[in-house]
């Protein structure tokens, strides 16, 4: 190993991904002009080095060469290294895995590109190893070929490189084609979703499973439309499998980020803020619809496991946590027979092994733990008896608790302490409507917490949003994907609180991404037009393990026009799914976020404005009708006597709807048809679920 005798550039930096690169012999930048003008200045092609902070790739390709002094020298002679955290700017990050799929027709993390001094790229790749082995080019040759090119045959490879860049800003062309978008390509994704589905044990593919959480979503909207039992089924045996496989943390609580295997059992252990989020919001909307107590459980096991761990002293909530400890993958999580014996009572040692599957064989494979090593799951068929036992019953949780508590005593994975605006937003969103739901105010205030946090620490003096914050210094101009997540995450807010203020700002948001990301063609760029850092100016359409940043805002402006009756944001809405139009038809299945834009456009809807004070008991009673049952597509708004002028200058069609006679009153509109107003419960009850309750027939 060297002795490193100096540090680099990135000792400056605040992302906990770069700082673990500060001190490598390489003398790596951090993306900005410098590093360009400097290769442009000696004539070297970038290498530029892509990751994160909790990626067990990058640090298997950081301890494997760059912490080498072989391949630092190589790199430092012939090159001008950059290091990017992809969470810190994800606009660098997707134009240059569009590149990697591109060339390659995958991609990953860590990401590897080589390219011009004008951001050109001619090669791409993701993890490689030092040498070249089994038929694969190692790093250190494949340096020295590019570096032995760039010199004899420089003009081949910048040649290459504008063919490659010609091929991304053909990507990021007008998607519109002046075909309508309708219901028939929800039938056709829930039909492709159908036949790609294990009926065992969920999901939806073979061998790696990943949670894709709005998959879920759509299938429960679907149900929820149509009434067709398979989408539903689909849903439940995916969560029960998931929450009973080894992906959940059965002690600490929280999801790990993808299975490994068919059965959900061998997670990759790294835990995301994101994967958190969007699974609350698939539970809590089973919950919504099944009223199973399982899911309700789950939803209440990942809010403790968020509070405990990831939430900041001021509120926001921290990114992730790593996959590795003490170099070792999974090593914090696991367990043998005989570690358990040692800490539990005979008794309780028996009882727990037995409930979670644990073996004097094993169930995880790796040449870094031992043969005998188990990763706590349990047997789906029990996983209902089990958690209703857990919860009122010491005899299991006691055991849990006791091994939790040795487990806290081991070296910990790094904690990835960074603040992100978008994932923030999405676990605001996930919290306020988990709160909403299961009727627990405690949920509500961490969004409320996180919200005011972001407000205060995020936004610069004109109320634009940045990126990142860690350690005091927040930085990084928001993108689109800041602003679309967190708009989500207001607009829920806005809906378990009535409170008229995220409304206002949700509202105001929106006018900033119409200004900074509108494309012609309706739809909106990752990154506004003073990013003039980027070769381009990437999109999105498609939801990959987070939903597009056009995906989220189609479902933002839909709500927000229905709600204020914003006959401009319904247009702006319109003309967005039309440039999906191109995209969606050709892999219906990998935009399910956008999907559920498109079922609430197409379905009925409900607007309901309650009017009346909110310490009066009448209020509330209507408030709760209003809320009743499932989601369905609902939204309401509050009138009191102390927002009335605001909501009126945000949605003037409340103008004349007051509290009738003095008393509280309910105005219920269904698929832009107005009911009678209403002073009673029952009455808004009925309308809502001779409404939601009705099967939609979807014709193509």
């Amino acid at each position: 190993m060297a002795t490193f005798l100096y540090m680099n550039l990135l000792q400056n930096e605040k992302s906990p991904y770069l700082l673990q690169h500060k001190d490598n012999p390489v003398d790596w930048y951090p993306w900005g002009d410098d590093a360009f003008a400097k290769a442009r200045a000696e004539d070297k092609p970038i290498f530029l080095s892509i990751g994160y902070a909790t990626c067990h790739w990058c640090h298997v390709m950081a301890h494997e060469s760059f912490e080498d002094e072989e391949v630092a020298g190589t790199l430092n002679q012939h090159f001008i290294s950059i290091k990017v955290d992809r969470e810190e700017r994800p606009d660098v990050d997707h134009i240059y895995m569009s590149v990697a799929q591109l060339l390659t027709g995958s991609g990953g993390w860590p990401l590897t590109i080589v390219m011009t001094p004008e951001k050109k790229p001619f090669f791409a790749a993701t993890y490689i190893p030092k040498k070249s082995r089994f038929g694969s080019t190692g790093l250190i040759d494949l340096l020295e070929t590019i570096a032995e090119k760039w010199t004899k045959e420089k003009n081949t490879l910048l040649k290459s490189a504008t063919d490659i860049t010609a091929a991304l800003r053909h990507l990021n062309q007008n998607t519109t084609t002046g075909d309508k978008l309708n219901e028939g390509l929800l039938k056709t994704t829930f039909e492709r979703l159908a036949r790609h589905f294990d009926p065992v044990h969920g999901g939806f593919s073979r061998g790696t499973k990943f949670p894709t959480p709005h998959t879920l979503l759509f299938l429960l909207g679907y149900y929820q439309q149509t009434k067709t039992p398979l989408a539903l089924e689909m849903v439940e045996t995916t969560l029960k499998n998931m929450r009973a496989g080894g992906i959940f943390d059965q002690l600490g609580f929280g999801f790990h980020r993808y299975s490994t295997d068919d059965e959900w059992l061998v997670p990759h252990f790294e835990k995301m803020l994101y994967d958190q989020a969007m699974l609350l919001l698939a539970y809590t909307e089973a919950y919504a619809t099944t009223e199973n107590p399982i899911n309700a459980i789950v939803v209440n096991e990942v809010i403790t496991y968020l509070a405990d761990r990831m939430r900041s002293p001021e509120g926001g909530f921290f990114s992730a946590e790593d996959a590795d400890s003490e170099g070792v993958e999974g090593k914090y999580y696991v367990w043998t027979l005989n570690e358990i014996a040692q800490i539990l009572s005979p008794d309780d040692a028996a009882l727990f092994s037995k409930t979670f599957q644990i073996s004097a064989f094993g169930n995880f494979m790796s040449h870094q733990t031992p043969p005998t090593t188990n990763i706590p799951h349990l047997d789906v068929a029990q996983l209902e008896t089990w958690l209703k036992r857990v919860s009122v019953d010491a005899a299991l949780d006691q055991p849990r608790q006791q091994l939790l508590q040795q487990r806290q005593k081991r070296i910990p994975p790094l904690l990835d302490d960074k603040i992100l605006t978008d994932w923030n937003g999405l676990i605001i969103a996930a919290l306020a409507r988990a709160g909403r739901v299961l009727r627990n105010d405690s949920y509500v205030l961490l969004a409320r917490n996180a919200a005011s946090f972001i407000k205060e620490n995020m936004t610069d003096p004109n109320g634009a949003l940045l990126h990142r914050y860690r350690h005091g210094d927040a930085a990084i101009t928001g993108q689109l994907d800041d602003y679309a997540f967190l708009i989500f995450g207001l607009i829920e807010l806005h809906q378990a609180t009535k409170d008229i203020e995220y409304l206002k700002w949700a509202t105001t948001l929106e006018e900033t991404v119409k200004k900074k990301f509108l494309a012609e063609d309706g739809s909106y760029y990752l990154a506004d037009a003073a990013s003039t850092d980027l070769i381009v100016r990437p999109k999105e359409f498609f939801d990959g393990a987070l939903p597009s940043g056009n995906s989220v805002m189609l479902d933002n402006l839909l709500k927000l026009s229905r709600m204020l009756g914003n006959v401009a944001m319904e247009e702006a809405a319109d003309r967005l799914a039309q440039a999906f139009y191109k995209s969606a038809n050709r892999a219906p299945e990998a935009h399910t976020h956008f999907m559920l834009g498109l079922q609430f456009a197409m379905a009925p809807s409900l607007e309901i404005v309650v009017v009346g004070e909110t310490n009066d008991s009448r209020t509330q009673a209507l408030l709760d009708a209003a809320q009743n049952g499932d989601s369905g597509n609902r939204l309401i708004l509050q009138k009191t006597q102390a927002n009335s002028a605001q909501l009126t200058a945000l949605a003037p069609y409340t103008k004349d709807q007051v509290a009738l006679k003095d008393a509280p009153t309910a105005y219920v509109c269904t698929h832009r048809e107005c009911k009678a107003p209403t002073h009673s419960p029952d009455t808004v009850k009925k309308n809502i679920q001779a409404l939601i309750r009705q099967p939609v027939e979807i014709h193509r």
